[in-house]
């Protein structure tokens, strides 16, 4: 009895002790970014039957087993994979998971699995995690169904210029008393080269009420519409029909401009001057008031990227000096079955194991995927309040197994000196 008590207690000391360092555990990375808190689990140990059960039998009856148990041990080791809360930080390379999955990170050539976002850019622009493994995506334009690599952020990456080719009018046209006064407005083109080759689009007042007469010069005041197109409007003050012929209703209306004499400009293209469709947002109009007319076209200059963002669909996009917009990459979640299965590796990874499941991968919102928000980090998810009492828990439940040890102490020697 004596020797059984000394092997109950003493499991009971070790898997205390276990329990102590994952609390403590628990509370050294309680500031850890991405952190997930673990939980030590116990079962008894395989008891003794002392006595068997017996069924009835007339006169008596039936009787419960006896059993002793010997101690007890460690069942598992537990993560909670719980969402902790999210700061924002302003780096643009940091992101946090709002929701299930893990981020894909390569070692090594081998894959592992993250909750934490911190991440950086190495000398040659790859995104890396702290230990230098290397944050796995799809490069612009590979499908979020392919194979992923590791995604770059290359310091001086530039965009190509896009030659103009469309030119889009809007704004209004002033109606009432007939008028002499032209409406001028000038815009800037950019020739394949991304050089700027500025225009002037000019409408007349041709005497009749709501027509106009519509020219295009270059720098050079070499005509780009010939004489003109004659543009009217109809008495709704909506425009109606341009060079003679009805407009559309659902789809803008072009006319083709003469390729200006200035730049260096792609054989075989054109530049289309567009008037959006009537009532439509951004419609040329003519009503009463003041003139208000713009020009806008789709040509840019190339451009050198200044910064980036993360998105809530992974996508990683940077912003040029010519302001414009392009995705550079999409960071790859993945998913488990499983992720309590996963074997923790240190350093916030995990890995694959043979409870887990295989990963599946995606872009973030996709097939029921977390979302990601850039700029931010996900803070660890230990309950500090919990820790510390269970730590008080754990601490008694110690002292009584040291108890029943000195105890038995006593017993055994008691029986010694009585013997």
């Amino acid at each position: 009895m004596t020797v059984r008590s000394l092997a109950a207690a003493d499991s009971g000391i070790t898997t205390m002790q276990t329990m102590i360092d994952t609390i403590g555990n628990n509370v050294a990375n309680s500031n850890t970014d991405g952190y997930k808190q673990t939980t030590a689990e116990f079962s008894d140990v395989l008891t003794e039957q002392l006595t068997p059960s017996s069924a009835p039998i007339p006169g008596l009856a039936s009787t419960n087993p006896s059993a002793i148990g010997s101690g007890d041990q460690l069942a598992a080791i537990t993560t909670n994979f719980s969402e902790g809360a999210v700061v924002q930080t302003g780096v643009p390379s940091n992101a946090a998971i709002q929701g299930d999955g893990f981020f894909v990170v390569s070692r090594s050539g081998q894959n592992f699995y993250t909750r934490n976002g911190d991440f950086q850019l190495d000398k040659n622009g790859i995104l890396e995690t702290a230990d230098g493994s290397e944050v796995q995506g799809w490069a612009a334009g590979q499908p979020t169904t392919g194979p992923t690599g590791p995604l770059t952020i290359p310091t001086g990456l530039t965009i190509a210029p896009q030659q103009s080719s469309s030119v889009s009018l809007g704004g209004n046209l002033p109606a009432g008393a007939p008028t002499t006064s032209p409406v001028t407005t000038t815009t800037t083109l950019y020739d394949s080269q991304g050089n700027t080759v500025p225009i002037t689009v000019t409408l007349t007042p041709t005497g009749t009420a709501g027509q106009w007469n519509m020219t295009a010069t270059d720098a050079t005041n070499t005509p780009l519409l010939g004489g003109g197109v004659l543009v009217a409007f109809g008495a709704n003050g909506q425009l109606s029909t341009v060079g003679g012929t009805a407009v559309s209703a659902t789809a803008p209306t072009t006319v083709a401009l003469t390729t200006p004499s200035a730049g260096t400009w792609k054989a075989g293209t054109a530049i289309n001057l567009s008037f959006p469709a009537p009532g439509t947002n951004g419609a040329v109009t003519q009503f009463g008031g003041s003139a208000s007319f713009g020009v806008t076209q789709n040509g840019y200059a190339s451009g050198t990227l200044e910064s980036y963002s993360i998105g809530q669909g992974g996508d990683i996009t940077g912003t040029f000096s010519n302001g414009q917009s392009q995705t550079l990459g999409t960071i790859a979640l993945a998913t488990f079955t499983n992720p309590g299965g996963l074997a923790d590796t240190g350093n916030l990874l995990y890995q694959t194991s043979a409870a887990s499941g295989q990963p599946q991968v995606g872009a973030p919102g996709s097939g029921g995927r977390a979302t990601i928000l850039g700029g931010a980090l996900e803070q660890s998810n230990v309950d500090l309040a919990s820790q510390l009492t269970s730590l008080i828990e754990a601490q008694t439940d110690y002292q009584a197994d040291t108890k029943v040890v000195s105890t038995t102490q006593t017993a055994l020697q008691a029986l010694v000196t009585n013997a």
